[in-house]
């Protein structure tokens, strides 16, 4: 018997986490559906667009810039020992646009948009706030989560196109300023070797990691705790549920835009 515990124990966990991850594909879904179903609530729509995308320019622009100023450093220094230092430019431009431009920017959105949008909805949760909503007859998910979710739908997106010419500028300003690259052969080849898939890739990868901000957010403020430390643990499982989720979010579309 006591063999079995361990076995019992592992079971358990494995359900408990089957569990989750089904409300968790639950509540999306329940949210992507309240998108498209009325009633709308523009105000609450236009303050999730400027939260998310405006107020997130910042942190994204250095992100993406001292990167791709990195990346540049990185490439030539490794370029060095095979003699290939003129690949700077090609493979700046398809590391930030294929991966690390909507990678750096889910993960930013991640830290600053989810922990935000699970404390604030933790926050009413405790303070029955969202009680007081049913009480009006106004449906939480579409007054709270539909409006954010369909903002980073269509403004994370934005981001990583911007985060992804940023980074490409900070490769040209290192590889320019401090390579010794010419200006104009520099974006000639950086041009010259993107593809149409490799700019898809990266707006679909930002739409997608979007999602998985909003909702982990959403969710993780709906079914928070009570008290401070409730708001405090949901914050915190929010952030690291969206992170991992956006990294294998990411392998995923990976896999399915360049398996071929």
């Amino acid at each position: 018997m006591m063999l079995t515990y361990p076995l019992a124990a592992l079971g358990r966990t494995t359900l408990g986490f089957l569990a989750v991850i089904g409300r968790i594909a639950i509540f999306g879904g329940q949210s992507l559906s309240h998108i498209v179903r009325p009633p709308f609530y523009p105000r609450e729509f236009l303050s999730a667009l400027i939260n998310i995308g405006y107020f997130s320019l910042p942190v994204v622009g250095l992100t993406a810039i001292f990167t791709g100023g990195a990346l540049a450093l990185q490439i030539y220094s490794g370029g060095q020992r095979f003699s290939a230092e003129a690949v700077v430019p090609q493979i700046v431009a398809i590391g930030m646009v294929r991966e690390l431009g909507p990678v750096l920017v889910g993960l930013m959105i991640a830290a600053r948009v989810t922990s935000s949008i699970a404390a604030e909805i933790a926050t009413m949760k405790v303070t029955e706030q969202i009680d007081a909503l049913v009480t009006l007859s106004t449906h939480p998910m579409k007054y709270l989560t539909a409006p954010r979710v369909l903002a980073a739908i269509l403004v994370v997106p934005a981001l990583v196109g911007l985060g992804d010419i940023i980074g490409i500028m900070g490769g040209y300003i290192v590889g320019t300023k401090q390579l010794g690259f010419a200006p104009g052969a520099y974006i000639s080849n950086t041009w010259s070797f993107l593809e149409t898939a490799d700019i898809l890739s990266s707006l679909v990868k930002g739409a997608v990691f979007g999602v998985i901000a909003a909702v982990m957010g959403c969710y993780h403020g709906m079914h928070s705790g009570r008290g401070a430390q409730g708001v405090g643990r949901a914050t915190k499982t929010s952030v690291e549920a969206a992170a991992i989720m956006i990294l294998a979010a990411n392998f995923l579309l990976t896999s399915l835009f360049f398996a071929s």
